[in-house]
């Protein structure tokens, strides 16, 4: 099952937070297993070769988050 797991990154959007050991908190674009893409935020390796765990959004769901945050004071 492992050997069917692919994905590719269509787009990276941004590092939301840097890591240890290269690792980065990251937003991109992806897609897996050749379905149409999907936001991701999730911890990668510097080559993009290895994943942390992460949450996938709709572009609805990454939009009501953008606005979540742009409410947000920083003190």
């Amino acid at each position: 099952m492992a050997d069917d797991f692919s994905f590719e990154v269509v787009k990276s959007v941004g590092t939301v937070a840097e890591g240890k050991g290269g690792w980065n908190l990251e937003l991109n674009l992806v897609s897996w297993g050749g379905r149409p893409a999907k936001y991701d935020i999730r911890s990668w390796s510097p080559d993009h070769q290895k994943m942390g765990k992460g949450i996938t959004l709709t572009k609805e769901e990454l939009e009501s988050l953008k606005n979540l945050l742009n409410r947000v004071e920083i003190e």
